[in-house]
């Protein structure tokens, strides 16, 4: 039974790596769903085994997150905000400037993959009508979404697996994490600069020809409090004894019943698909993990709290976010780190799997759908361009975060 979890699991993960290869047409979430399904009919978990390997808490933050957001993407408010802030810009510098840190900041408050869903088509706008390149913007878009996500728990989906599972606060996150992820924002800022030269060299006047008008005021009027008030419950979750997944689901079903968009438009927009890879890939690890044969990656693994471990988290990330992408990379090590009760493994975890995916454009999800958004505008992102810029990027936040994380854990912050 061993040997067969074990072909499970390495078929499930050829079937997530290539989804991920061009001109392959095969589904993550069916691999997902295969591998988990197979480890039941085959005998490898029963049913009520499969179904507690599942943690759904995990899966019920990300729900009650997910139908947030779908309010605030249906009433227009990331329009609103990318217009606001955006359009200060009267140059091209200020311009690249502000689509990086409104961007980090949206995806650290928000989740980044629906930031760049709503911001990348604002950007396109502002570039047409002030006649700019959209290249730079939109790599810098990308990165910066990454880059921004890591700051808190709920900014990206493997966060929100390591903030479940570590049981971190949400505002001491928030703090260790402030100066990888600000370093890296303003590392992109002028990575970016320098290999656009043309576009910033000379720092050029900006006219913006452009006006969105696509937000509901009245319906904000409910949902936005509703959401501030849900970010300022995650800050005291461990004060007022509430599970992050719980405030979540508040936050949800209070958007549903107070704003003023239908609920079942709400519904819809749910990301079901991905609460369904989540939960197949907790069934499948739990089948490894039943049978041991973690054991002796985890004692081979240098994951003692030393310097070591600190580099060998982020040395794996980098390789393996480009490989099965950053989720199903954490949810695998999630056994590994769990017993050891270090939270500085578990930051090195959230800080190296997040920034890795500036390397490639198929390092990250948030990547993926710019890239398709822009295809869309016949517009072509690069895999060798956005490789020489993610190379510098990636190699320089990670260089970054590991210097951080030693002194955390020097001083035992």
């Amino acid at each position: 039974m061993a040997v067969i979890a074990l072909i499970i699991f390495l078929l499930t993960y050829v079937g997530i790596i290539f989804t991920r290869l061009p001109g392959l047409n095969i589904d993550r979430p069916s691999a997902a769903i295969f591998g988990a399904v197979s480890m039941i009919a085959l005998g490898v978990l029963t049913f009520d085994e499969a179904i507690a390997a599942i943690d759904f808490n995990t899966i019920a933050l990300l729900l009650g997150m997910m139908l947030i957001i779908a309010v605030l993407e249906l009433d227009g408010f990331f329009l609103f905000i990318s217009e606001t802030t955006i359009s200060l810009a009267k140059t091209t510098r200020q311009l690249l400037l502000l689509i990086i840190f409104v961007t980090g900041i949206s995806s650290a408050l928000l989740v980044n993959d629906a930031v760049v869903l709503l911001f990348t088509p604002v950007i396109l706008v502002i570039c047409k009508g002030a006649r700019r390149q959209p290249l730079p913007y939109l790599i810098a878009e990308m990165m910066s979404a990454n880059a921004g996500s890591a700051l808190t728990i709920t900014g990206n989906p493997q966060n929100i697996l390591i903030g479940m599972q570590s049981g971190f606060a949400y505002g001491k996150f928030l703090l260790f994490m402030l100066p990888i992820s600000l370093g890296s924002l303003f590392l992109i800022f002028f990575v970016i600069k320098a290999f656009f030269k043309e576009e910033f060299g000379g720092d050029q006047p900006l006219t913006h020809a452009f006006q969105f008008d696509e937000w509901n005021y009245a319906s904000m009027r409910f949902s936005v409090p509703i959401f501030i008030v849900v970010l300022a419950a995650f800050f005291a979750s461990k004060e007022l004894s509430i599970s992050y997944s719980v405030i979540a689901l508040v936050g949800g079903s209070f958007v549903l019943l107070f704003g003023k968009i239908k609920p079942s438009s709400v519904i819809k927009e749910v990301d079901w698909v991905s609460l369904i890879f989540f939960s197949g890939l907790f069934i499948v690890v739990r089948g490894i993990e039943k049978y041991l044969w973690l054991d002796p990656l985890i004692s081979f693994l240098p994951l003692n709290g030393s310097i070591e471990s600190i580099v060998t988290i982020h040395g794996l990330s980098l390789v393996l976010s480009q490989i099965v992408s950053n989720v199903p990379f954490v949810i695998v090590m999630l056994p590994f780190l769990k017993p050891l009760h270090d939270q500085f493994l578990w930051l090195a975890l959230a800080s190296g799997s997040t920034l890795a995916g500036n390397l490639t454009i198929i390092g990250a999800m948030a990547n993926l759908i710019v890239i398709e958004i822009a295809k869309k505008e016949h517009i072509k992102i690069d895999f060798g361009t956005f490789l020489k810029i993610g190379t510098v990027v990636t190699l320089g936040s990670l260089i970054l975060s590991i210097l951080v994380m030693l002194v955390y854990a020097e001083f035992r912050i």
